[in-house]
């Protein structure tokens, strides 16, 4: 059974940056088959970022241009950079492996 580990959330002040971590302990990591995601409360679970099979990113047009998606095929792990963080960017994120969810980390951007 795969596990996706989530971390990096916090709180920040809008314009500010933070960047999160998803691992997966698998033995043949496939850095294209994990996404990132967020839920705001009361909202549904959309696409964050991922990156694509061909090695190119794809984002969500709310963070185009402020964040960035990154992998590290040595450690398992797809980095989210958040940069020019705003108050409707908090939410729990989510990185989903396959088919298969990470817990979630908080991120909250206070104005």
């Amino acid at each position: 059974q795969v596990q996706v580990v989530e971390s990096g959330g916090g709180l920040v002040q809008a314009g500010g940056s933070l960047r999160l971590s998803c691992t997966a302990s698998t033995r043949a990591f496939n850095p294209n088959a994990l996404g990132w995601f967020r839920q705001a409360p009361g909202k549904q679970r959309e696409f964050v970022a991922r990156i694509t099979s061909g090695g190119a990113t794809d984002y969500a047009d709310s963070v185009q241009g402020r964040f960035s998606i990154s992998r590290d095929k040595v450690k398992n792990t797809v980095y989210l950079q958040m940069n020019t963080l705003r108050p409707e960017d908090t939410a729990v994120y989510y990185c989903k492996y396959y088919d298969t969810w990470g817990q979630g980390t908080q991120v909250t951007v206070s104005s």
